[in-house]
């Protein structure tokens, strides 16, 4: 019988965690779906043009358009690392145009002692 004993603790241990992530009840008709969605919307993407890269994605965020890809215009591949010291010189898709909330913009960026 030791080897009843010896999973008993280890088995209400493991049912006690799983009801606690559970929200505390098993029986709970609630389903979770995760973070709320947000819903698509069109939008008019700004100019960005000649902005410092950092003010540039903050506008863009505001106006609900969240995903962004920077690039390095001068081919070089750099990194962005430090958003303040980039400026914006060409932008996709191009401003004025009208897109989902969904749709990525591509910030073409160049070092302000480029």
């Amino acid at each position: 019988m030791p080897i009843t004993r010896s999973l008993a603790v280890p088995v209400a241990l493991v049912t006690a965690v799983a009801v606690a992530g559970c929200g505390g009840s098993v029986h709970s008709n609630r389903r979770h779906h995760g973070p709320a969605r947000r819903a698509l919307q069109t939008v008019t993407v700004p100019s960005v043009i000649g902005m410092n890269h950092q003010k540039a994605q903050n506008l863009l965020q505001s106006r609900g358009l969240r995903n962004m890809v920077e690039r390095d215009v001068t081919g070089r591949g750099r990194k962005l690392l430090i958003d303040r010291n980039w400026v914006v010189v060409r932008q996709s898709p191009s401003p004025g145009s009208r897109v989902s909330s969904s749709t990525t913009v591509t910030l073409y960026s160049k070092k302000y002692t480029d």
